[in-house]
């Protein structure tokens, strides 16, 4: 039922569920009830509701319900459903029934869970209760409510009725249940189910669910599990200590040996620790998954008061919890310490990798130190960890902050280098379930190594670097914005403080200061924005207008497809290269990874002026030796099409389109292609993508490696490319990069040459400090007439410029001191980044803020010139925090004196 009919509930297309309990039992012989279901298609009122109709319940039934419904339920639905439109999560309430029993009603979003039907009755039944009633009903508004009739099994063999309201154990009771519950109210299983159900709407279903009917674990035992399991995939240190003392022997420097030990590391990742290993382990050792979740919750679950220590848990639980089977352990008994618990694991498990599965839950618990775990309305889980868990010889650059997020149809990390940091939020598809176990392999190694390059390219600017990504399940591929607003509203519970008791209380946090992140677009998120900002507005977040770039002009925001802004950055390395070496633009041949449809890939093909020969993207690939006919590739850019919609009647002879879907295809020159997903796939290294220039504006990062950079050299040893601009993030390895430049090849990295996108976001940051409510709306967003007004289109000028000349100083101090030096430009740009980063940090510690006539200088310089007209240099520094305003001062003076000298 959930699966076929109310996971799939949309307003066109919903139904509702009646199901009904009988009285008696089905037979003498056997001792259980019959339970009915009926399910019928909704027939709405007003099927597409607008204005004041989206709240109208008597528009927004079905015909069938509202035929049926007496008025105290019509009102008590209405009621859920203004909360639920306004509010993220599920909405929850009950009430006694005259008849007795209890009446439990949830409330929530269409399509914003799945499998929840079928786990609530799990959820009661743990509970020994039973429902004689329940339904679900779907509203054209996008709404779903449940409703649960609950009582006490009467006649249950865990649990009996002894005196008013409580029951005692049978002689045949669980012995698990008979330890958590000896004397237990129906108020009180139904105030637990109340809070547990919040958690079963984040995690419906895990592979520990059995574990849970069966009464072996807790609801929040089963889902802290099901958190260490994916934790354990992919933090657990898969290299080893052998592997350290050979990354010591070999010689970084030599081809052969990093090949070898690239070979090796990939080996060791993929095959050490399966995820069916590690979920294995952990159903082995439930008992200890008990003791780890004890040990975790007592940190978490405590509160604090202002004018006390911190409260016991059992002061706690008494108040509040009741009968939380995992919650009433911890009253019985003191958790183990850390140490304990270590001995604990060497001494039960009976191999080193059960022990080292353990020890990884372990190191989550000491690592967390804020989640919303226990908050009582989530629609994710999240973690704000210590990355100090993290080994060095994987992830030798520790990151300043680290967030794992989990929900329903995905999971997702959030890194960050610096406690100011900028970077995009991507969405991770997979084409099918191979793909699905590559990116969830590398999931984290792709954030941390994106935010890496990030932080390097942010050099120009005040913040470091940060990046998230967003993983989605198998079968959630479709539901991307779902995912991301999952993901986003889980972070803004630990950004933000519980002011709501019973909705979202005060969290147990062991950071000890307040944070603020900031989300820009990226990978399948850039419709996002707008949602987002708006969405930290509406839950209280002082920083909303500065949460994320990349928005809507209405919003004030600056997109950077409109404007071209992270090409405007690549193109600057492009145009520098045949600069220096007297290359006619016109005469020159190119070969771009990422189609017109994207951003980098359209501004690309609207700012350039070459010879395109090959175009590939998400739909296939594009060729054509005598030139791509440049008037067709334009108006795909400018409608944002795929290579698809190209019109193949304007390719030559030689030229020739493979989409992705293809099967046994010849092209002209004879060659037979088995299919068109594989010949898209490595047509980066077919030996027809040969070009003057490789400009990736798009691709899976390592898409070139140590293992196929031997791809992109001819028989003669000679390359494929003479130039290489990395548009795409993080498309070569830098093994890959020093081969090629050894070869001869100009290559210049991402962490150069794409970083406009943060430069434009950074000003549009500024702004949004910079100025107040009304004069942001004034100034920065478009107005209601839809024009854009006069200090906008100046300012977005001012952010061009300040892109382009941004990139030609870095472009210039990288080949002259690469012709000076023989060095690397892709060693020399790190050692670029490294020493502003470093720099920057060592002004910030300096007084050189406290000269007031040098601070006012630099800032003159630093800050947009559009911007100190309109408001003034004194204006901006008593609104702009003055830790950002220094990390400008230190960023502007750092990025300089290192070009220059």
């Amino acid at each position: 039922i959930d699966a076929e009919y109310l996971d799939i509930s949309v307003p066109q297309k919903a139904y509702r569920v009646e199901s009904y309990r009988s009285r008696g039992k089905v037979s003498k012989s056997l001792d259980a009830s019959l339970r009915t279901y009926f399910v019928n298609a909704c027939d709405f009122v007003n099927p597409t509701p607008e204005g004041d109709a989206v709240n109208d319940i008597a528009q927004v039934s079905d015909r069938t319900f509202l035929a049926k419904a007496t008025p105290h339920v019509l009102d008590l639905y209405g009621g859920v459903i203004a909360k639920v439109l306004c509010r993220s999560g599920p909405v929850i309430v009950s009430d006694e029934l005259p008849s007795g029993g209890y009446r439990l009603v949830i409330g929530y979003r269409q399509r914003s869970t799945q499998g929840f039907y079928s786990a609530l009755s799990d959820l009661y039944h743990y509970y020994s209760m039973y429902s004689s009633r329940k339904y679900v009903e779907q509203f054209s508004n996008g709404v779903t409510i449940i409703s649960l009739y609950l009582d006490l099994a009467k006649h249950a063999k865990k649990l009996t009725h002894s005196g008013a309201g409580s029951c005692t154990t049978s002689s045949n009771a669980s012995p698990v249940l008979s330890a958590a519950m000896p004397h237990t109210s129906v108020e009180e299983c139904v105030a637990q189910i109340k809070k547990e159900a919040s958690l079963l709407f984040c995690i419906p279903n895990t592979p520990f669910q059995t574990l849970f009917k069966t009464g072996e674990l807790s609801v929040q035992e089963a889902v802290y599990a099901n958190v260490g399991w994916i934790f354990a995939q992919h933090f657990l240190n898969r290299l080893g200590s052998e592997y350290a003392t050979l990354a010591e022997i070999l010689d970084p420097n030599d081809a052969t040996d990093v090949e070898v030990l690239a070979k090796l590391k990939k080996r060791l990742r993929q095959e050490t620790f399966t995820r069916e290993l590690v979920l294995d382990i952990l159903l082995r050792h439930r008992e200890l998954i008990k003791d780890l979740y004890s040990h975790f919750a007592h940190v978490h679950y405590v509160s604090t008061d202002a004018g006390s220590a911190v409260s016991k848990v059992a002061d706690r639980l008494k108040a509040d919890l009741h009968v939380s089977l995992s919650m009433t352990r911890l009253q019985e008994q003191e958790p183990l310490s850390s140490d304990e618990l270590r001995l604990k694991i060497t001494r039960i498990t009976t191999n080193d990798h059960d022990a080292m599965v353990m020890r990884a839950l372990l190191d989550f618990n000491e690592h967390v130190l804020k989640t919303n775990f226990y908050q009582p309305t989530k629609v994710a889980l999240s973690f704000r960890m210590d990355p100090g868990f993290l080994p060095a010889i994987e992830y030798p650059t520790k990151p300043y902050g680290l967030f794992l997020v989990i929900g329903n149809e995905f999971r997702g990390f959030h890194v960050r280098f610096q406690d100011v940091a900028r970077g995009g939020i991507r969405i991770v598809r997979s084409r099918n379930a191979e793909a699905f176990s590559i990116n969830q392999r590398t999931l984290f190694d792709e954030n941390y190594s994106l935010a890496s390059t990030q932080h390097r390219k942010n050099k120009d600017i005040p913040e470091g670097g940060s990046k998230g990504t967003i993983l989605l399940n198998m079968d959630a591929q479709d539901k991307p914005f779902v995912a991301f607003e999952k993901y986003v509203d889980a972070v803004l519970d630990l950004l933000l403080t519980g002011e709501t008791p019973g909705i979202k209380n005060r969290l147990v946090d062991r950071l000890g200061h307040n944070e603020i992140l900031f989300f820009g677009p990226d990978e399948g998120t850039a419709g996002y924005m707008d949602w987002a900002s708006q969405h930290a507005r509406k839950r209280g977040a002082p920083f909303w207008k500065a949460f994320t770039t990349g928005k809507s002009q209405t919003l004030g925001g600056i997109p950077h497809d409109t404007y071209g802004m992270t090409t405007r950055s690549v193109h600057q390395y492009v145009l520098g290269i045949m600069r220096q070496l007297g290359l006619d633009e016109s005469e020159c041949t190119k070969l771009q990874t990422g189609g017109p449809d994207g951003d980098l890939g359209s501004n690309e093909i609207k700012i350039s002026h070459d010879r395109t020969t090959a175009i590939v993207d998400g739909s296939g690939v594009l060729y054509d030796p005598q030139g791509i006919d440049r008037a067709e590739l334009a108006r795909l850019a400018n409608a944002r099409q795929m290579i698809q919609e190209f019109d193949a009647s304007k390719l030559s002879s030689d030229g020739f389109r493979v989409l992705v879907d293809d099967f046994q295809i010849t092209l002209p020159d004879g060659t037979h292609v088995q299919d068109g997903l594989s010949f898209r796939n490595s047509f980066h290294v077919n030996p027809l993508a040969a070009a003057d220039f490789f400009v990736p504006c798009g691709g899976r990062p390592e898409s070139i490696d140590i293992n196929n950079v031997g791809k992109l050299f001819d028989a003669d040893g000679s390359t494929r490319f003479k130039y290489v601009v990395e548009g795409a993030n993080l498309f070569f390895t830098q093994d890959a990069r020093l081969r090629l430049e050894k070869a001869g090849v100009h290559l210049f990295k991402d962490a150069s040459a794409n970083k406009g996108g943060v430069t434009s976001s950074s000003l549009e940051v500024l702004a949004a400090l910079s100025l107040t409510d009304d004069e942001f709306g004034r100034l920065m967003c478009k107005q209601s007439d839809g024009s854009l007004p006069a200090f906008y289109q100046e300012y977005v000028t001012g952010v061009q410029n300040a892109i382009e000349a941004n990139a030609a100083r870095e472009f210039e101090c990288l080949w002259n001191e690469s012709k000076a030096t023989g060095k690397s430009k892709s060693v020399l740009s790190d050692d670029l980044s490294v020493a502003i980063v470093e720099l920057r940090k060592s002004l910030e510690s300096t007084t050189l803020w406290d000269n007031v006539a040098l601070r006012h200088l630099i800032m003159r310089e630093a800050l947009p010139a559009r911007l100190l007209k309109e408001i003034g240099l004194d204006t901006i520094l008593a609104r702009v925090p003055l830790n950002y305003l220094k990390a400008i001062f230190g960023a502007y003076l750092a990025s300089h004196f290192v070009y220059e000298y």
